[in-house]
């Protein structure tokens, strides 16, 4: 099992460098740590007085893994999860924010293993820990690989209703793209999509 400062790299090995690109909604990033975020905690890492581009590319390898430890893994509590599904539930907070728990709470909602059904308010409070960790005492690895093929449907939705944001669910060459590879790699293999199947689900893109 991965400890958190690993699944915090692995993390910052799939985010890569230094990027501005205008189809992101996060703005400029660096190791997958954006301006919006660095505006909202206030990381003014060269010390001029302003959160700006600068500061973005000021972010080191350091930085962003303490960063995602504090407020990506332990404030949200995604620590507390039982650890087989820490560190994909990890990944997607880092990617896509609450929308990580509020899946997970679908996907435990979907199980039938709780007695009434969660809030989905992307909080890991009390309910939501002891559902979890119920649902995984029943599913063991099938619930990781639950969560998995469910998000990778997140990525392929969020790209139907989104254009702009294709490009990161399918490559150019028509291939996975970033979003659906990132998924995957929480997935146990064969739950991995063929060339064929992944075609299809973009099929309809122009």
């Amino acid at each position: 099992m991965q400890s958190p400062r690993e699944i915090a790299l692995g993390i910052v090995r799939r985010e890569g460098g230094f990027v501005n690109d205008p189809d992101d909604p996060g703005g400029a990033t660096k190791h997958g740590v954006t301006i919006h975020t660095m505006r909202r905690l206030g990381l003014d890492l060269n010390g001029d007085g302003k959160v700006d581009v600068a500061d973005v590319k000021a972010v080191t390898v350091d930085v962003a893994v303490d960063l995602y430890l504090r407020h990506y893994f332990r404030r949200p509590k995604i620590s507390s999860l039982p650890e087989p599904i820490q560190a994909t539930v990890f990944d997607m907070y880092v990617n896509a924010g609450s929308q990580a728990v509020k899946l997970l709470q679908r996907v435990v909602n979907t199980t039938g293993q709780g007695d009434v059904l969660l809030a989905v308010d992307g909080q890991i409070g009390p309910n939501t820990l002891a559902a979890v960790t119920r649902t995984h005492d029943a599913m063991g690895r099938y619930l990781v690989d639950a969560y998995g093929v469910a998000r990778r449907n997140y990525y392929y939705s969020l790209a139907n209703r989104r254009p702009a944001s294709r490009k990161y669910a399918r490559r150019r060459d028509g291939g996975k793209g970033g979003w659906i590879t990132r998924a995957e790699e929480f997935l146990s293999p064969e739950f991995h999509l063929t060339r064929a199947q992944h075609d299809a689900k973009v099929a309809a893109w122009r």
